[in-house]
C-alpha cells in the first residue's frame, strides 16, 4: 500500500549542536557531526495509484493538440481518463511567474501556469485531479520539471498527485504503468500524428475551399481513433493510404509558396501556446509550414541511449534494448516514408538516418543535451529539401536550445548558403509583436529570392 500524502508538509529537523569550546586549535571542542544532526528537508507528496484510473481526471498541458487527440485516445483505453489544457494569455504566464522563479525555463513556465490557471478556474473537482508531464531522462530542465510542478501545487494544491510518463525508469512511485504493446500503441499514433500534421500543412496553403482541408483532417483523426477501438491500428499501409488519399482528394490551387521550416526546444516548436500559434502565422502570410516529426525526436531519445553506452560504456544492457526499439520504430518510419513518396502528391518527412548523417557533418552525435544535434540536424535537412527558410524558436532559459541551435546557424550557413535562418526568443517580456515582426523580415528576404 503506497503512502498517501501527509496533511501538513514534513519540517525540517534539526539538533542543534552545542557551540565549540573556547580555545584551543582548529576542530577542538566540536562534537562530531551525526546523522541526527542534518536537517531532513524531504517532503511528501500525493501518488497516483491505480484505485484513482477510474475516478481521476488527468490535465496535460497541450502541445501537439492533434497528435495528442489520438494519444490521448490510445490512454483511455487503458483507464486513464485525459484532459489536454487549452487555456492561454497572460494570466496563465502570470501564474506561472507566480509559482516559478523567473530564470526557470520558458516551457516550465508555460505549463505550471497552465496548470494552476486550470485548478483554479472551478472546472475541475481537485480532489479528483491529476496533472501529467512526460520526461525525456535527458539532462535537460525538462526531466527536472516534476519537483518544479510539485513546490507549485504544493502552495495552493496540495492534494493534487504529479504524473510522469517516461521510459527512462524515473518517478517509479508516481507515474504511469508501461508494458511493450501499450508503448507500442503511443508509438502507432504518434506515426499517424505526425503524417496527419504533414499532410495538413502541405494542402491547407493551396486549399480552394476554405475549410476543406480541416473537414479532412478532423475526418482522418476520426478514422484512426476508429482503427485503434477495431484493433486495426497496426493495419498501417491501409491506414496511411486512407490519410493521403483523403488530404490528396482535397481540391487545391498549386501556386508557389514560401516553405517555411520549424525547429527548436520542443515545446515551443509545437505548442501554440509556446510559440504564440506560429504555424497560424504563417499560414496567414502565405506561407507552408513545415514541421519535423515527433517521432524524430522519440527516435533521437532512443538512439542517444545506444550512443551512451557505445562512446562512453553506459548501461550497455538497457542500450542493448533500446537498440532493438531503434530498429523496429525505424522500420516502420521507412515503410510510411516508401508510401508516402510511392503516392506522389506529398513530401515524405525526414529518414532519420539521414538527420543522423547530417548531423555528422555539422555536430557530434555526444551533443545530447536538450534537443542537442538533433537541432542542426533538421535545419540541415529542411535545406536540402526545399524548405530553406527556417525558424528557430528558442525559449528563455533553455542553454542547450541556444547552443546546439542559434549556435549552429553559421556552419549550416556556410553548407547551405541559401539556409534564411532566423532564431527568434520566446520568453515572458517577449511580445508577439516582435516575434512575428522578426519573421516577417525573413519572409520578405525569401519573397525577394523568390521573384529573383
Amino acid at each position: 500500500m503506497k503512502k498517501t500524502m501527509s496533511p501538513t508538509p514534513a519540517s525540517p529537523r534539526h539538533l542543534s549542536c552545542p557551540p565549540p569550546a573556547s580555545g584551543g586549535g582548529v576542530g577542538e571542542g566540536v562534537r562530531p557531526q551525526t546523522q541526527s544532526d542534518i536537517a531532513d528537508f524531504s517532503e511528501d507528496y500525493p501518488r497516483f495509484t491505480r484505485e484513482m484510473k477510474d475516478s481521476y481526471t488527468i490535465l496535460i498541458p497541450d502541445m501537439l493538440p492533434w497528435h495528442f487527440e489520438l494519444l490521448i485516445h490510445v490512454m483511455a483505453k487503458e483507464g486513464y481518463r485525459l484532459e489536454a489544457l487549452h487555456n492561454e494569455g497572460q494570466e496563465v504566464i502570470d501564474e506561472g511567474l507566480k509559482h516559478v522563479h523567473n530564470d526557470t525555463c520558458y516551457p516550465a513556465l508555460c505549463v505550471i501556469g497552465q496548470f494552476l490557471n486550470a485548478l483554479k478556474s472551478g472546472k475541475y473537482d481537485v480532489d479528483h485531479t491529476a496533472v501529467l508531464i512526460t520526461q525525456s531522462g535527458g539532462g535537460c530542465r525538462a526531466s527536472n520539471y516534476i519537483p518544479l510542478i510539485r513546490k507549485a501545487l504544493r502552495a495552493e494544491f496540495p492534494q493534487v498527485p504529479v504524473l510522469s510518463l517516461n521510459f527512462a525508469g524515473l518517478e517509479k512511485d508516481s507515474g504511469i504503468e508501461v508494458y511493450p504493446a501499450f508503448v507500442l500503441r503511443l508509438g502507432y499514433a504518434i506515426y499517424y500524428g505526425d503524417l496527419i500534421m504533414s499532410c495538413y500543412n502541405q494542402t491547407k496553403p493551396y486549399e480552394i475551399e476554405a475549410g476543406s482541408t480541416d473537414e479532412v483532417r478532423e475526418r482522418c483523426i476520426g478514422e484512426i481513433k476508429a482503427a485503434f477501438d477495431a484493433g486495426k491500428h497496426r493495419k498501417l499501409k491501409r491506414n496511411i493510404y486512407f490519410i493521403l488519399d483523403a488530404f490528396a482528394a482535397v481540391p487545391v490551387k498549386r501556386e508557389p509558396k514560401i516553405k517555411v521550416g520549424i525547429v527548436g526546444e520542443i515545446y515551443v516548436k509545437y505548442s501554440p501556446f509556446g510559440n504564440s500559434h506560429l504555424e497560424e502565422f504563417l499560414l496567414r502570410e502565405g506561407c507552408e509550414p513545415v514541421v519535423p516529426a515527433l517521432m524524430d525526436f522519440v527516435l533521437y531519445c532512443i538512439i542517444n541511449n545506444v550512443n551512451d553506452a557505445k562512446m562512453y560504456g553506459k548501461n550497455r544492457k538497457s542500450a542493448f534494448f533500446f537498440g532493438i526499439a531503434y530498429k523496429y520504430l525505424y522500420s516502420i518510419q521507412k515503410k510510411i516514408l516508401k508510401w508516402t513518396a510511392r503516392h506522389g502528391r506529398f513530401v515524405p518527412q525526414h529518414d532519420f538516418e539521414r538527420l543522423r548523417t547530417l548531423a555528422d557533418e555539422v555536430i557530434n552525435q555526444g551533443v545530447k543535451m536538450g534537443e542537442g544535434w538533433l537541432i542542426p540536424a533538421e535545419m540541415a535537412a529542411l535545406a536540402e529539401t526545399g524548405a530553406e527558410n527556417i525558424v528557430c524558436a528558442q525559449p528563455f532559459g533553455c542553454l542547450p536550445n541556444h547552443i546546439a541551435g542559434k549556435g549552429a546557424v553559421r556552419v549550416i550557413k556556410g553548407k547551405y548558403p541559401s539556409a534564411n535562418i532566423v532564431p527568434v526568443d520566446y520568453d515572458p517580456s517577449a511580445t508577439k509583436v516582435n516575434q512575428e515582426n522578426r519573421i516577417k523580415l525573413m519572409l520578405a528576404t525569401a519573397r525577394e529570392r523568390m521573384g529573383e
